[in-house]
């Protein structure tokens, strides 16, 4: 058992069912009416009876040659007995053959028609023995050989047959074989006797390779049964894995959908809770005694406006995956959104004395996409790279024109790097690296995943290239169809008159 085990685990076949197959398998070595209902075995036994009708003819011509034959020293009634009763025979056997398909058969059932077919087998081979007593002639004729010829091709050819199913096989082989050799003994002819050992010897020699390519058959059947049921496995787990995959996008869309449409729900309270703390932190309607109130309602205005950041950003990236985001086409200049983002950064650059080196045209090409949008991406990799850099850091930030025609942001930092399992979901939504979560920077962990969103919606692309303990480079790639060239860009930037009806026609062929 332990050595068919391996086997199935060296061609990856391990289910129970195979195991089972195997078991039954070796059982049958030491119990022959264990296996009356494995399916390698019922397989043998259909494939026998199958090609037992295909070659249906092939008795009964036999028959009808050794009938002609024997006419000539043999009566008409003897031979025609004959005749009838090994024609009889095999249509037996080719009715039970032809039934056997018709219903499903229980355990005992299935073992009753493997002894009724058996047992046809064996009347059969009877009736082939019966012509070496009833028509062999006296004396020493050549008729003899010939009936033993006859005899030995309807054995060879009934190993051609049912060489895959012992019990049939041996039931009409080894009767056929044994009648031969009693007929020949019985001539006490030294070369009769020899020709029986030989038929004898192979006969034995026979049904041992009947039983190995019988068991090389078994094996085949079962990896075949095996290979059956990991594809239905297969399939199942596909199907089961595209369900699930189906019910996440829509839990998914949902979830998106819901917080996509709580916009005003969520800014609503939260804008009255950061203007009324803003009030009192201005004493506006007059001083406040006690300072500790005001430092209070401080906290609370700048508490309120971390948590709408992280609101509108929950609600950028649920409008990105739910679809919702739209972008509003306009001319938008690069130089001017990385010159906002160092602005709205200026106060962290400076408390941490980052040095920033920036490299980049004010006549940089102006990119056709959603303002606001990019805003966004300058501002997210911009402050994200501030967020990263030690102190006394640097920060290179550069945008330039390529040979493609694309127009690329570059923003490189000397922070602490990623490891590259962190990079492949650097753009995961709510993904923040091992060094934010250990140092606990602030963070969401959804910047760069807006900013991939963002970038999608334009056509374009980011990528991330980052080495631990050297630094990270965050590239934002627009298209070349965004990238207003040529006469049309000289016209946006306005350094080229144009009338209203030009412009439009601009805008729209953009």
């Amino acid at each position: 058992m332990t050595q068919s085990t391996a086997t199935f685990q060296k061609h990856g076949l391990s289910s129970d069912a195979g195991l089972a197959s195997l078991a039954a398998a070796e059982a049958e070595q030491t119990d022959p009416h264990a296996t009356s209902a494995i399916p390698w075995q019922r397989d043998l036994l259909e494939l026998f009876l199958r090609n037992q009708l295909k070659l249906a003819f092939a008795l009964p011509l036999i028959a009808a040659l050794l009938s002609i034959a024997a006419l000539q020293w043999n009566g008409k009634g003897l031979v025609l007995c004959w005749t009838v009763g090994v024609i009889g025979a095999n249509l037996i056997q080719l009715f039970l053959c032809k039934h056997y398909f018709k219903a499903e058969r229980s355990t005992r059932q299935q073992h009753e028609w493997i002894g009724m077919i058996a047992a046809s087998e064996l009347m059969m081979g009877i009736f082939w023995v019966l012509p070496l007593f009833r028509f062999w002639p006296t004396g020493n004729g050549p008729q003899g050989p010939i009936l033993v010829a006859s005899i030995v091709v309807v054995t060879a050819m009934r190993f051609l047959i049912v060489n895959n199913f012992m019990p049939v096989l041996i039931a009409g082989t080894g009767v056929m074989t044994l009648g031969v050799a009693a007929r020949c003994l019985l001539q006490f002819d030294p070369l009769y006797i020899s020709l029986a050992a030989v038929l004898v010897t192979l006969e034995v020699l026979f049904l041992f390779i009947a039983r190995q390519l019988q068991e090389t058959a078994r094996d085949m059947l079962i990896y075949r049964g095996q290979k059956d049921i990991l594809i239905e496995e297969l399939h199942a787990a596909r199907d089961n894995a595209e369900d699930q995959r189906q019910k996440a996008e829509t839990a998914n869309k949902a979830k998106s959908a819901f917080l996509a449409n709580m916009s005003h729900e969520l800014r609503t309270p939260l804008n009255a809770i950061l203007g009324f703390s803003e009030i009192l932190y201005l004493e506006m309607f007059g001083p406040i005694s006690n300072l500790s109130y005001k430092d209070y309602a401080g906290d609370i205005n700048h508490s309120g406006k971390y948590l709408l950041g992280l609101i509108n950003d929950i609600l950028d990236i649920s409008r990105i995956e739910a679809g919702k985001r739209d972008i509003l086409e306009e001319p938008c200049s690069i130089s001017e959104a990385i010159t906002e983002a160092l602005l709205l950064s200026e106060s962290s650059i400076s408390k941490k004395r980052i040095t920033v080196t920036t490299d980049f045209s004010p006549l940089l090409p102006r990119i056709l996409g959603d303002g606001r949008g990019i805003q966004q991406v300058a501002i997210n990799i911009v402050s994200n790279a501030v967020k990263f850099t030690p102190k006394g850091g640097k920060i290179d930030i550069s945008a330039s024109r390529q040979s493609d025609g694309t127009l690329k942001l570059f923003v490189r930092d000397n922070g602490p790097g990623m490891a590259p399992d962190e990079v492949r979901h650097a753009l995961d939504a709510f993904n923040r690296g091992r060094d934010a979560m250990h140092k606990a920077i602030e963070g969401s962990g959804l910047g760069l995943s807006i900013v991939n969103g963002i970038m999608l919606l334009h056509g374009g692309r980011v990528e991330i290239e980052s080495m631990v303990d050297v630094g990270t480079t965050v590239s934002c790639s627009f298209p070349a169809k965004r990238v207003l060239s040529g006469p049309r860009g000289l016209l946006q930037m306005g350094m080229v008159p144009a009338s209203e009806t030009q412009r439009h026609l601009i805008n729209l062929t953009a």
